[in-house]
């Protein structure tokens, strides 16, 4: 059972990349996590699964969907799966709304991992959420396949291009995907900004926080590295002047140049 579970969990892109490279150091907000079993009893409003132990939870590294009738579907999705016993690795303590944070695997022949389901299918994106890290970064590659197919919500909603800021303004407190070529950086104390209009004009910021760049520059991703490149960054749209996403976890810039590359 245990090897059933890890393979569902798909140890291969918890470890980060589906190109076999080297499993990288789990970061501390991602450590003690505790294996467990349940049983899925619902799936209640904004994807939390009420369970069995009378517990309510919420699966790790996705975020649901703004848009009614995509939640909807990664609702009745869910719901197929009422009844089944689950194997879980949980987080050791419940988040601000008393939910469980966890991984969910159904307990079969062939074990179905419910948060890497839900974005192989294109019906939710990857989010670390309020986390400083993405436990499980291999959820970007399955998200990537489901994107470049056009499957789910991807095939309404794809990322949008930072030129068209008017329309992110106007998903001012939604989630977004974004993507576009970081014009300059700006490093301060306290944050800093990567800016995506030409100097002297108004554009789309991303803003990393102090601890998150810190990471970032641990993994290359310095001002220079980032200046003139193309990349992807999530997040939720805040309007300050002009849209405005603050970015919480590294994993949540990516660089797009590399992909391509790899893709030629």
């Amino acid at each position: 059972m245990r090897g059933r579970v890890a393979a569902a969990f798909g140890l291969a892109l918890l470890a980060g990349g589906a190109d076999g490279a080297p499993r990288p150091r789990e970061p501390p907000a991602c450590r003690g996590r505790i294996a467990g079993q349940d049983r899925l009893d619902s799936v209640a409003a904004r994807g939390e699964l009420v369970l069995a132990s009378g517990r309510r939870a919420r699966l790790d590294g996705l975020r649901w969907p703004d848009d009614p009738a995509a939640a909807e579907a990664a609702r009745a999705w869910l719901a197929g799966f009422a009844g089944r016993p689950l194997a879980t690795r949980e987080a050791p303590e419940p988040d601000r709304w008393g939910r469980i944070a966890l991984d969910a695997a159904t307990q079969e022949d062939e074990p179905v991992d419910l948060a890497g389901g839900l974005v192989a299918a294109g019906l939710a994106p990857v989010d670390a959420g309020e986390a400083d890290s993405l436990c499980r970064p291999g959820l970007l590659a399955l998200e990537d396949a489901a994107r470049r197919a056009g499957r789910g919500l991807w095939a309404e909603s794809p990322p949008v291009p930072v030129e068209e800021a008017a329309r992110l303004s106007g998903m001012a407190g939604r989630f977004a995907v974004v993507e576009g070529r970081v014009r300059s950086v700006g490093e301060r104390e306290r944050r800093t900004y990567l800016n995506f209009a030409p100097f002297g004009q108004e554009g789309v910021t991303v803003t990393v926080s102090k601890r998150t760049w810190r990471i970032m520059l641990e993994r290359g991703f310095s001002a220079v590295a980032l200046r003139g490149r193309r990349v992807r960054a999530r997040g939720v749209v805040e309007l300050w002047r002009w849209p405005t996403l603050d970015i919480g976890a590294a994993e949540m810039i990516e660089m797009l140049d590399e992909e391509q590359a790899q893709r030629r």
